[in-house]
């Protein structure tokens, strides 16, 4: 039984190998560089023979060929030794094409060659014995719970990976594009509409209209913002409040526009999500601060 164990864990790690090969696409390709192939041609080759002979040998020595396994200890051999040879023309952290695209060389990589080549040397001379019913399907579990194991290591890295993705990608903030509606600045008809702003307070001006889905999705996150006691809202209708729309040159719906207590113009945007309409009362309080200072 431990003989069919270990050629099938030692089969499936040169599957794996491919598949991550596989899956490395152009970057596993330029990693035989490491190994003094040049051209994009012989690259491809190498790359697809290496690809092949693991897969091939890998599925034989799952299966349980005592020659299999013995051609991988020779094949691992010799990748031990261009790791070797590779090391010693000084080019410790070049990409390895060992596991993938991302393996870098160092005396590591070369060492773990050289073990599973050891390894599948030595597996043919283990004791071998058609296992039973039930240690089939123990090996079965085991092998289950392995895959589950390495399911969950995938998620959580790929979880970090997205979350990495999302902090290094700064949120986009509203459309503010000059010359389309009311210029920052300038004094807005609107204020009319914003009866006795307090000081520091901000009449927050939303033009939506009746055939926009986007409007009817976010009429909650807008509500929303307008029971802040900072905040003054009014929405207009694109239909019921033509003449503000035509004042304010709203160029489409959902937009923006900020006014301060004596009806200047503090910011504005077309939107898309409750954050980028954050965005335009974020730049609506950082201009006000600004002119009282």
């Amino acid at each position: 039984m431990v003989s069919v164990v270990v050629c099938l864990v030692l089969g499936l790690v040169l599957v794996a190998a491919a598949g991550l090969k596989a899956a490395g696409g152009p970057s596993a390709r330029a990693a035989f560089a490491t190994y003094g192939v040049r051209s994009p041609q012989a690259m491809t080759a190498a790359w697809g023979a290496v690809i092949a002979v693991e897969l091939t040998l890998g599925a034989l020595v799952a299966a349980g060929l005592d020659t299999a396994a013995r051609a991988a200890a020779v094949f691992l051999s010799a990748a031990t030794a261009a790791q070797i040879a590779a090391l010693a023309s000084g080019r410790a952290g070049a990409p390895c094409a060992c596991f993938g695209a991302k393996g870098r060389l160092s005396t590591r990589s070369a060492g773990r060659t050289a073990l599973l080549a050891a390894a599948l040397a030595l597996a043919p001379l283990l004791p071998r014995r058609t296992p039973t019913t039930e240690e089939w399907l123990a090996i079965g579990l085991a092998a289950a719970l392995l895959g589950l194991a390495a399911l969950t290591v995938v998620v959580l890295a790929l979880a970090r990976e997205v979350g990495m993705l999302r902090l290094s990608v700064a949120p986009q903030g509203a459309l503010e594009v000059a010359h389309e509606g009311p210029e920052v600045g300038a004094h807005s008809p609107l204020a009319q509409d914003f009866h006795a702003l307090a000081p520091g307070q901000i009449g927050l001006a939303v033009f939506t209209s009746e055939g926009c889905g986007l409007c009817r999705a976010l009429k909650p996150q807008i509500d929303a913002f307008g029971r802040h006691h900072a905040i003054a809202l009014q929405t207009f209708d694109e239909v019921e409040h033509a003449q503000a729309w035509a004042a304010a040159d709203v160029p489409g719906s959902p937009f923006a526009v900020t006014l301060d207590a004596d009806g200047t113009v503090l910011s504005k945007g077309t939107f898309n999500t409750g954050a980028q309409l954050e965005s335009v009362l974020h730049a609506a309080e950082r201009r006000q601060r600004m002119v009282r200072a």
